[in-house]
């Protein structure tokens, strides 16, 4: 593609805002111009809007204020099909294909071709093809996606939109569920794809991937679009800079007693899937540990290793015990106790009641387990948790989302779980039920319980722990008493990847 033609904008978003009742802003005055055949990252700390504003670019929200343009031409989108017919297709990190379809059934799904309106199935396997050839896919259109690595669903992905005839492939943290070499395929598909003049806007955390493969990035912050830079001759403290800002205000830390427990947990060496190896970690009875990261850092992966639902190899300590969990049964037998990213499918059963749920790990083989018993042992604890709900036998998914997690955390006092495993506990929780988990979680701390929360929001990590741990990549590369560390020194640590 010649340069004169990388000048000309093929989409512009001019001044959009996004608000949610009641008044909550989630975007104000955000601009973005995209070129063709350009790589153009977009950058931002969590919180800062970049959903929103992939959303509204996708077609997937309206936006309050503000206009895109495409080729010039302003353009209202409804819905996220319209914005594919005008050229625009969102590759979202968690991937929207149909693992029980095939290639080329996910990549014709809502537009077909047909003939007198029959499937033509000829011209959707020649326009497979086709497509799978652009992106230098070597599987057949006829395999089911779910029989595909990671690494060829994002193959096949870019190469739907291209069915579309995309201008504009928008790419949302596609690095983090691929590793190095299936990272670099990748790379040389984008790079063949802005020959074609096909304009990519790339979100990621990780600057050395916008060093890789961006020409321009612009930076969100609090809502509002801080500034555009051309990749080459930018450095890196420019962008962490911009993402961080001067004036920003670091949230007050509470004083918390010095941790005086024994060792709980003690991992020399943890290696397990997609690149996870964790050395020289430690937790003790009475501490609550935070795990940052970016998105892939291996967070989750950690604690699914330590319950027991994925495989590791290592030497690890639970209790002055050799541990190494078979499966979560076995974790649960040794004293762990997991609450999971998504409590809603796998951390409650939303139709049963809620002390049916509050008692479930407790009851192991206890088939005959009497309601009056099982209500016995959990009605104490959710009245210890201050949860709001009508009677025990209500169904777990009529309450709000934080008295959901404290059920998910009652599950686990009843069974007497010393260790307990938080993975983004206050995801969809307002500030008032934030603000009880923290203080939950410091109460059964103080009870003698070690915890470990991973967390995106950083904030939230550096005002309710004793310690916290930054992972990049798979590994724990640094480790801050928040006491005596700035939330910004953490930050710079989890963006830069320990270099500082």
């Amino acid at each position: 593609m010649t340069n004169d033609a990388r000048t000309v904008d093929v989409m512009n978003v001019r001044n959009v805002s996004k608000k949610f009742l009641p008044n909550i802003i989630a975007l104000e005055s955000a601009s973005l111009s995209v070129r063709a055949g350009e790589v153009h990252c977009l950058l931002g700390a969590n919180g800062a809007g970049k959903s929103t504003f992939l959303k509204i670019i996708a077609g997937a929200f309206a936006p309050t204020t503000g206009e895109i343009r495409i080729d010039g031409e302003k353009v209202t989108l409804h819905s996220p099909s319209q914005a594919a017919e005008l050229g625009i297709s969102m590759i979202y990190q968690e991937l929207d294909l149909v693992p029980q379809l095939t290639v080329e059934q996910n990549m014709f799904l809502g537009h077909a071709p047909a003939r007198w309106g029959v499937l033509d199935k000829a011209s959707r396997r020649k326009r497979a093809r086709q497509a799978l050839a652009r992106v230098g896919a070597a599987f057949e259109p006829s395999v089911r996606v779910g029989e595909l690595s990671v690494a060829n669903q994002q193959l096949t992905a870019i190469a739907r939109a291209l069915t579309r005839e995309a201008k504009i492939i928008i790419m949302d943290e596609p690095s983090a569920a691929l590793n190095e070499t299936e990272l670099e395929k990748v790379f040389e598909v984008i790079r063949e794809l802005t020959v074609q003049g096909v304009a990519v806007l790339y979100v990621s955390h990780r600057l050395g991937e916008l060093r890789e493969i961006g020409d321009r990035v612009t930076v969100l912050r609090g809502g509002k679009t801080i500034e555009t830079f051309d990749v080459e001759g930018t450095g890196d403290e420019a962008l962490v800079g911009a993402i961080l800002g001067t004036e920003r205000k670091l949230i007050d830390r509470q004083d918390r007693p010095p941790v005086t427990g024994g060792v709980a947990l003690k991992v020399e060496s943890l290696r397990g899937e997609q690149g996870l190896h964790i050395t020289d970690f430690d937790l003790h009875f009475g501490e609550v540990s935070g795990l940052t990261g970016l998105n892939g850092s291996g967070r989750t992966s950690f604690l699914k290793s330590l319950f027991g639902a994925r495989p590791f190899v290592g030497n690890v300590t639970l209790f002055d015990k050799p541990f190494h969990p078979r499966n979560p049964s076995h974790a649960i037998r040794a004293g762990v106790g997991l609450v999971p990213e998504n409590r809603k499918t796998e951390g409650l059963i939303l139709d049963a009641p809620v002390y049916k749920n509050a008692t479930l790990p407790s009851l192991r083989g206890s088939f005959l387990a009497r309601h009056g018993a099982m209500k016995a042992r959990a009605i104490p604890v959710l009245e210890q948790l201050s949860t709001k709900y009508g009677r025990p036998e209500q169904a777990v998914v009529q309450l709000s989302g934080g008295n959901q997690q404290k059920v998910v955390l009652t599950k686990w006092i009843v069974n007497g779980a010393k260790l307990l495993l938080l993975d983004e506990p206050s995801r969809g929780l307002d500030i008032g039920a934030k603000a009880d988990l923290y203080e939950l979680v410091t109460g059964l701390a103080q009870q003698g319980a070690a915890v470990l929360i991973a967390s995106s929001e950083l904030e939230e990590l550096y005002s309710a722990c004793d310690m916290i741990w930054v992972f990049h990549e798979g590994r724990n590369i640094a480790k801050y008493n928040p006491s005596v560390t700035d939330q910004d020194t953490i930050l710079r640590s989890q963006i830069l990847g320990g270099a500082q």
